[in-house]
């Protein structure tokens, strides 16, 4: 199936308008006193959140387009992984400024101490790498295979993302239990993938009698 240019810009707005609206959403929010008794815990749990989804559906999307055989997808994964790491820098940004009110030691401290915290700021510190070496050029300056190599941080930085929602709900764990399982699908699907080219290569290296 091949998609005009046309069609293509006018799916960009799309996804622009669709990862933006969480946002304007907390600010419909705040101007209403919807907040919430607990408004910076609502705010870090909405970014959180926006944030594991934009960075699962990103992973989807080359499995997508391997099944479907729908290849303009691809021009969406780049963007998607941006708005993720735009959201996790949103959510610590709260974090940090509303939540600790800018006290660095305070955070320096609170990272250690808390487990859920610790493994959160790790995935964010995962993410700066990818979305700093995001563009063409980047590519070209690492090479495709270093760069592919790099890239895969990003499923780690998934892992501990989902982890510290884990531990950081506690109670109800449905939620990070369903983020859990599109990982574990995105990953198994990964994994199944990579032995099946690896066997192919095998069979193809192998001398035919």
């Amino acid at each position: 199936m091949t998609v005009t240019p046309k069609r293509i810009v006018a799916l960009k707005v799309a996804v622009w308008l669709a990862c933006l609206w969480p946002l304007i959403g907390i600010g419909i929010d705040a101007y209403r006193g919807n907040l919430t008794a607990n408004p910076i815990e609502y705010i870090l749990n909405k970014l959180g959140y926006v944030t594991l989804v934009l960075l699962l559906t990103s992973l989807a999307v080359t499995p997508l387009r391997r099944i479907t055989g729908l290849n303009w997808l691809i021009r969406f994964r780049r963007l998607l992984g941006l708005f993720a790491f735009f959201y996790v820098c949103l959510h610590f940004a709260v974090y940090f400024v509303l939540d600790q009110e800018l006290d660095v030691m305070a955070v320096l401290r609170d990272i250690p101490k808390r487990p859920f915290i610790t493994v959160g700021f790790a995935a964010l510190v995962l993410l700066i790498p990818l979305a700093l070496t995001s563009t063409a050029w980047s590519i070209r300056k690492l090479g495709g295979k270093n760069w592919n190599r790099l890239h895969r941080l990003v499923y780690v930085s998934a892992i501990l993302g989902v982890i510290h929602y884990f531990w950081k709900v506690k109670a109800d764990l449905r939620e990070p239990g369903i983020f859990a399982g599109v990982l574990a699908v995105l990953l198994g699907y990964r994994l199944v993938t990579a032995l099946m080219e690896r066997a192919r290569k095998q069979r193809a290296a192998t001398p035919q009698p």
